[in-house]
């Protein structure tokens, strides 16, 4: 700002009012002062505006140099300031995340097993192949228009992909088909003790295919999982050695569906157009590849012959509940993968142990099982067996 020079010159007079001089003309001193007046009001104003300005200039360089050097680390999650209502929010949000999550998981996977379970016994439902395409169509059809809606994405299918999974495909009907007709012939809570022989035959072919060793925690919740697996056939009042036959087939195929997925999913990544494939898209691949071998089933083993003529397929409530158990199929891949993202694979499997444990009294307790002391000492050795194994193999 430029100096504004004011050459005064005052003559007092005592017989007139006092007189200035600017710039060759001559003012009254009222005048004076108020031109004063006027300038030192400028200069005020003006040094806070030039301040201002400053300060405004070296805050947005600030700002300027901020944004410029820290853009990588900002990227897209640049937040900004949140009230109070949303913060908590926020701090609900994550905090009722995994608990939403486990809670969905365990009701779809303990409301599948009872549901299975009521179509198969208490419905007198005696084609497991055909309750099996059912619900995996039921499962196909939600994704397709979910896909097709963009709520989801799943990788497009080809023919390699298809021919690098059709082994998985075929353990996968195998292991769904044994399942069914395991639960139509033992009660729940066997079923889920029997399953625990799954996790040492999973962990037998880990040695010999993968090389992985196990550790002595390990072993010993196998060991226990065995005696509650004999102790718990022993004492079963309603033993059935068809079922037994089922569902030792089942854990079978079961250990070689996780071993098998595990190789051939590598290489099924190399075979889609994005070099990668989610768990929904492993979801429908596995159902809608299930279709034409269980209509192959159907029509080999003449179960569609059974399907026309049995009379429990006239009831509505039938049809409710086989298409809850498709629903409920997708649901649990939903839920768990959910829970899964929500959590960490260390909770999941523990979580997946102890869900045990409900679905085995609400089967005792729904289906009215017969149980004697031991059998019931049995089943309660082996869940606990479950347990401590999921917390070895965290270790």
């Amino acid at each position: 700002m430029s100096n504004i020079k004011l050459d005064q010159v005052i003559s007092h007079d005592s017989e007139g009012p006092e007189v200035s001089s600017w710039n060759g003309k001559v003012i009254s001193d009222e005048k004076v002062n108020r031109v004063y007046e006027i300038l030192d009001s400028i200069h005020k104003q003006g040094q806070r505006s030039i301040s201002s300005i400053t300060a405004n200039a070296d805050h947005g360089t600030l700002i300027d140099r901020f944004l410029k050097g820290n853009k990588a680390s900002i990227g897209d999650s640049f937040n900004l300031p949140l009230g109070g209502n949303a913060r908590r929010a926020l701090v609900f949000g994550r905090r009722s995340g995994p608990l939403l999550s486990g809670i969905a998981y365990c009701i779809s996977s303990c409301s599948m097993i009872l549901l299975n379970k009521v179509v198969l016994s208490s419905f007198n439902f005696n084609a497991g192949i055909s309750l099996m395409f059912y619900q995996n169509l039921i499962c196909c059809l939600v994704v397709a228009i979910l896909a097709m809606s963009r709520v989801v994405s799943v990788e497009k299918l080809n023919w390699k992909l298809i021919r690098v999974w059709i082994p998985v495909n075929i353990i996968f009907v195998g292991m769904l088909v044994s399942g069914m007709y395991s639960l139509k012939y033992i009660n729940i809570a066997m079923v889920t003790i029997l399953k625990n022989m799954t996790n040492i035959l999973t962990a037998i072919g880990e040695y010999y295919v993968f090389g992985k060793r196990q550790n002595q925690k390990v072993w010993t919740a196998m060991l226990m999982m065995i005696i509650s697996a004999v102790t718990g056939g022993i004492t079963d009042l309603s033993f059935d050695a068809t079922g037994y036959t089922w569902q030792i087939l089942n854990c079978i195929l079961t250990a070689g569906y996780s071993l098998t997925l595990r190789r051939v999913m590598d290489k099924a990544k190399q075979t889609t157009k994005s070099g990668t494939l989610n768990e929904l898209s492993m979801v429908l691949l596995n159902n809608l590849l299930s279709l034409p071998f269980a209509i192959f089933l159907i029509l080999t083993l003449n179960e569609w012959e059974y399907v026309m003529n049995v009379d429990v397929i006239q009831l509505p409530i039938f049809w409710v509940v086989a298409t809850a158990s498709g629903l409920l199929g997708l649901a649990i891949s939903f839920t768990s993968m959910w829970f899964l993202h929500q959590t960490g694979p260390t909770t999941y499997s523990l979580v997946g142990s102890l869900n045990k444990i409900p679905i085995s009294i609400a089967g005792l307790v729904l289906f009215k099982v017969p149980l004697s002391v031991p059998n019931m000492f049995s089943i309660l050795f082996g869940l606990f067996a479950g347990i401590f194994f999921a917390r070895a193999k965290m270790s």
